[in-house]
């Protein structure tokens, strides 16, 4: 006869595990181009849709024509990342780090860019509409931003 604790220590872990494998699964529809994108930092191209890379070292990538619509970057570290071509659409990158980052042709359609570090970034040819921008930093980056 098993123990409660036994039997209830088999159910918490199966459910943690269940949960895991559902997380895991969501990451993005390309988990094998994430993990490229993680172990190597080179990923132009990739398919990282809806990827959550919250919080990810990504100093120098090459995400170049890489699609990233609805993935996750809140905190991310881009600094030095090419982004010439991407596309962003529906990203959030709220509070991310993007000093010398290039988003040349990228399209940031509805983007999420509040509190984000935009320094000396290349911006020719993106596209901008309807972009959170709320509490951002940017400089040197082409990009005004006003208002009341």
């Amino acid at each position: 006869m098993k123990s409660r604790f036994s039997i209830s220590f088999i159910r918490f872990t199966t459910a943690v595990g269940f949960v895991v494998a559902v997380a895991l699964s969501a990451q993005a529809n390309n988990p094998k181009d994430v993990q490229k994108l993680l172990e190597t930092g080179a990923c132009a191209g990739c398919n990282l849709e809806q990827a959550d890379l919250t919080g990810a070292h990504l100093i120098g990538a090459d995400l170049r024509n890489a699609n990233l619509k609805g993935a996750i970057l809140v905190q991310a570290n881009l600094e030095g990342a090419d982004l010439t071509g991407a596309n962003l659409i529906d990203a959030d990158l709220s509070q991310a780090l993007a000093t010398n980052a290039s988003f040349e042709q990228a399209n940031l359609t509805n983007a999420n860019l509040s509190s984000i570090k935009l320094y000396n970034a290349q911006m020719a040819g993106a596209t901008l509409t309807n972009v959170n921008l709320a509490d951002a930093e940017v400089y040197g980056s082409g990009i005004s931003i006003g208002g009341n």
